[in-house]
C-alpha cells in the first residue's frame, strides 16, 4: 500500500490483526486515498468479535470480515472529497456520521449509503 501502514487496521486488541484484511479492500481504500490527495486517518479497521461487542458494533459488522474501516472526518469539505473518493475507487456502502465515514465491500450485504 502507498498510503497505509497495515498496522492502522489493527484492532485495538490484538496487534498485527491488521493482517485479516481483505487485500482487495486494502487495495480499493488505497486508491481512493490517492484520488482524494488528503490524509485518511482510520479509526477502525479490522475488529475482533470481543471488540466489536465491547464496542457496541452490529453482531453481523464487516470489519469482524476485514472488508471495512471507518475514516476519520469532522468537516463537510472533508466529508465531501472522501466520499466522492471511495465512489470513485469502486465503494457501493457507505455509512456515514458526524466524526467519521464508514466504507465497506461486503459482498453479502446490499449495495446502500446510509446515514448514523
Amino acid at each position: 500500500m502507498k498510503h497505509f501502514d497495515i498496522s492502522e487496521f489493527d484492532s485495538p486488541d490484538l496487534k498485527n490483526s491488521g493482517a485479516y484484511m481483505n487485500d482487495e479492500f486494502l487495495e480499493m481504500i488505497d486508491k481512493a486515498r490517492s484520488i482524494a490527495n488528503i490524509p485518511f486517518k482510520i479509526n477502525s479497521g479490522f475488529r475482533t468479535k470481543e471488540h466489536n461487542k465491547k464496542i457496541g458494533g452490529s453482531e453481523k459488522s464487516s470489519h469482524m470480515n476485514g472488508v471495512a474501516c471507518d475514516i476519520h472526518c469532522v468537516d463537510s469539505h472533508s466529508r465531501q472529497i472522501i466520499v466522492n473518493a471511495l465512489i470513485q475507487a469502486g465503494f457501493k456502502r457507505l455509512g456515514i456520521a458526524n466524526s467519521f465515514i464508514h466504507a465497506d465491500t461486503d459482498q453479502f450485504k446490499k449495495d446502500a449509503i446510509w446515514l448514523y
